[in-house]
């Protein structure tokens, strides 16, 4: 199973759209998958306040997972994690027009009417795995860099 489908696999068992990308990638990047599952539990429909697309929060995790700081002193890993933090929503807006969960969807899922909104218009249906795809998309792209 390649990182699309097994991200859209996840959010198809009701798993966030941030928990299934990071999965998707984690065990390659040395974290085990229940742990990634866990990590990425906070951060779906943008932190809960329809803020940064969760699918792009589990992209970012991953990045850092293959690029990030982890020594301590070790400056150029910090700015090497960054850019790559930086092209990455760069792409993923320029995709789909922006990586902020309520511009997205067109619907703000902080509230409780916008979820329910959400919900029975079919935009979680509709709209999100085509962003998980992307984020998968474009993550994969660099972290083969």
């Amino acid at each position: 199973m390649n990182h699309t489908d097994t991200a859209e696999n996840l959010f198809s068992k009701k798993y966030y759209c941030s928990q299934a990308v990071l999965a998707a990638f984690s065990e390659e990047l040395g974290m085990p998958r229940e742990l990634a599952l866990k990590v990425g539990a906070c951060f779906g429909a943008g932190m809960c306040k329809a803020e940064v697309c969760g699918a792009c929060t589990g992209a970012l995790m991953a990045l850092g997972l293959k690029y990030g700081m982890h020594k301590d002193g070790d400056l150029e890993s910090k700015e090497k994690a960054n850019s790559y933090a930086v092209r990455f929503l760069e792409k993923f807006a320029e995709k789909n027009g922006s990586y902020i969960c309520r511009a997205l969807l067109d619907c703000d899922i902080s509230t409780d009417e916008g979820r329910m909104y959400a919900r029975q218009s079919g935009l979680f249906a509709e709209k999100c795995p085509a962003l998980i795809k992307s984020a998968v998309l474009i993550a994969e792209e660099l972290i083969r860099e």
